[in-house]
């Protein structure tokens, strides 16, 4: 990661996609999302996607003694990793990789109670980047099985609704718990999610939500390109959205405003 000033505790800082293929995913991700790519210092394993010449996803490459297939992951800053780290296991959670030296700080990758696969990253933020900037991610969404739940287990692990100054806020509005830095809303968890279901997408996960100007466009590109459609469009007053999977199978959300 490129690196800045320090990001705030319990703040998104960055989202990755982790890949068999690095070349089949840039190709696929600079026709679909119109991403370019370019090299860092950790070596040829790790890319940053730029759009419009801001930095937007990290994308990195699978190594194959590592068991885990193509996903894409929030990573959320924090003070101190060792200490995340214990209060992720003190909670019933799992550490699944790390927390290693990376660049110029440590990452770390866990699944939390019910499953959902999360990072979280101590060291200096990526400079111009941010939740709903261009083509970055409009937000996250966790869908879990108990959102009030998984909403004590994150505050408690990335110190949300702290008295910190510039710490995310929570609340809890029409049966979603909504996470705010500032004005923005950075995500939301929605319960209801089945522990067991063999569909990954109905399954606890958090879902990484890209903007793009053409919803139709981008689902021809995408299709085109050997991904696939794995939900219907969704459409609210504000929007329409619909889920992707890459041809890894790595699922992410992209959406448009509602005309």
């Amino acid at each position: 990661m490129s690196t800045s000033s320090h990001e705030i505790p319990g703040v998104p800082c960055w989202v990755s996609l982790l890949a068999r293929d690095l070349e089949s995913a840039q190709r696929f991700y600079s026709a679909v999302l119109g991403w370019d790519f370019r090299p860092t210092h950790l070596g040829k394993g790790v890319l940053v996607a730029f759009q419009g010449g801001a930095p937007v996803a990290g994308l990195g490459a699978l190594t194959a003694a590592v068991r885990m297939p193509a996903v894409w992951t929030p990573y959320f800053a924090v003070e101190d990793a060792d200490a995340t780290s214990a209060r992720i296991r003190e909670r019933g959670a799992t550490m699944a990789v790390g927390p290693l030296a990376f660049g110029s700080g440590r990452a770390a990758l866990a699944a939390d109670p019910a499953g959902a696969v999360f990072g979280f990253w101590h060291g200096e933020a990526v400079p111009d980047w941010s939740m709903g900037r261009g083509n970055a991610p409009a937000w996250l969404e966790l869908r879990t099985r108990d959102a009030f739940a998984a909403a004590i287990f994150y505050g408690e692990v990335l110190d949300w609704d702290s008295e910190r100054p510039g710490s995310c806020t929570v609340s809890y509005e029409h049966d979603h718990v909504v996470l705010r830095h500032g004005h923005g809303t950075v995500a939301r968890i929605s319960g209801g999610a089945l522990e067991a279901a063999p569909d990954p997408e109905v399954r606890p996960r958090w879902h990484v939500h890209f903007h793009v100007p053409d919803l139709e466009g981008t689902v021809e590109a995408a299709t085109g390109l050997g991904g696939r459609a794995a939900s219907p469009v969704h459409t609210s007053t504000t929007s329409r959205w619909i889920v992707l999977a890459d041809p890894e199978g790595a699922l992410f959300t992209v959406v448009t405003p509602q005309r």
